[in-house]
């Protein structure tokens, strides 16, 4: 179920200008009836909305989105954070210099378990739903450094809730480094994640604090807007 979900919102995070419900069901290889029940979930959520055509749209503010408040979608609603998570990225070198494409990383599909999207999200489900996802996934091994035993994933958890983000350290892709932190909405439930990514060469150990700090603080600023009131 949790693949599913991620399937539809990955697609519609690729289509800025929405997508109908046949369209999704079509791109994501779901059944149109199991698509719209997770549609509407989403959307009485506040995480989706429809336009007037009743094509289905990334919520820029998720609570506030479902209200029908705003329009867009979360990157052009919060360009502040953003570009702060760039500018922290952007300081360890010029983009394309090191032979590195964000193209390997950007729309692709990996399992959360070594994802620091998946991460983020998984570590602050509530335990017992948590549990069952573990007991359910198929790992596979990416790269040498990915986890693939639940012990070990439940200690990243515990680490990532501590700290307040994930880290993706080539466990998905050689030689790239990704940075998440959880999006929460007014209840205190996790709806998303916010993440930045790199080659190595960019994204080196002693930068990761600066870049955490920017991930989180972004992350953050898109919670408060939701309604979230603060861990």
């Amino acid at each position: 179920m949790v693949t599913k979900v991620l399937r539809i919102l990955e697609t519609l995070h690729r289509s800025p200008s929405g997508l109908q419900l046949k369209d999704i069901a079509k791109q994501t290889a779901i059944n149109k009836s199991t698509a719209y029940h997770f549609l509407a979930h989403l959307e009485s959520e506040g995480y989706l909305f429809r336009d007037d055509g009743g094509a289905y749209l990334i919520g820029p503010e998720n609570v506030a989105a479902g209200r029908n408040e705003s329009r867009g979608n979360i990157a052009q609603a919060e360009p502040p954070p953003a570009a702060e998570v760039m500018g922290a990225d952007r300081q360890n070198g010029e983009p394309g210099n090191d032979g590195w494409s964000a193209g390997a990383l950007f729309g692709a599909r990996r399992p959360l378990y070594c994802t620091s999207l998946g991460k983020a999200m998984a570590a602050f489900l509530p335990q017992e739903e948590a549990d069952e996802m573990l007991r359910g996934l198929t790992y596979e091994r990416f790269t040498p450094k990915t986890l693939v035993q639940p012990a070990k994933l439940k200690r990243e958890f515990a680490k990532v809730r501590e700290q307040g983000f994930a880290i993706d350290d080539e466990e998905a892709v050689p030689g790239a480094r990704c940075v998440a932190a959880p999006i929460f909405d007014a209840s205190g439930k996790v709806i998303g994640a916010l993440s930045v990514s790199g080659p190595i060469t960019r994204m080196a150990a002693d930068k990761l604090q600066t870049l955490s700090t920017a991930v989180k603080k972004a992350a953050s600023i898109i919670s408060t807007r939701s309604g979230h009131a603060g861990l």
